[in-house]
């Protein structure tokens, strides 16, 4: 397995893993009918952002968009999000990813990683980012409309770099 910044070229090939992890209504804030280009506009952002592929061979198996959390004096300390295929979890595609992503975040200077909204639900996700080094700073109750179990709790996640 490979990881690569991605451009919008890969746009094809990310947006079917894409729209299958945000369609389940499970784990994503976008709607779950959201369309391709609007879905583009989501995850391909212009610079300072960073998108990245995990590739096996000719499959795009995972994906994560860095970016400034906030702009202006807030943007040292990076947001990110993190998609793997469904079909693929628990080969550690989502950790090799993470480590990536953890790694440009440095190389580009932030000196931290908040995740506004990790659905208290995705514990595969919670499990991966506290083996990271993150910690739950917050939690809102009902701020997920979860497809098939109602409103559930998000986390506020956050380490320094």
């Amino acid at each position: 397995m490979q990881v690569r910044r991605a451009s919008a070229a890969d746009w094809p090939r990310i947006w079917p893993l894409w729209h299958r992890v945000v369609s389940t209504g499970e784990t994503y804030m976008s709607a779950p009918d959201t369309d391709r280009e609007t879905a583009a506009g989501v995850w391909l952002l212009p610079p300072p952002a960073a998108i990245f592929v995990a590739e096996d061979g000719s499959d795009v198996v995972g994906t994560a968009l860095l970016k400034p959390a906030q702009p202006g004096l807030g943007d040292h300390v990076a947001n990110a999000a993190f998609m793997v295929d469904p079909d693929r979890a628990g080969q550690g595609i989502g950790r090799r990813l993470a480590e990536h992503v953890l790694d440009a975040a440095r190389a580009l200077g932030y000196t931290a990683m908040q995740f506004n909204a990790v659905v208290s639900t995705n514990t595969a996700a919670i499990a991966l980012w506290t083996s990271l080094g993150f910690d739950v700073l917050a939690t809102i109750p009902g701020a997920f409309r979860h497809a098939r179990l109602g409103p559930v709790a998000i986390h506020v996640m956050f380490r320094e770099l």
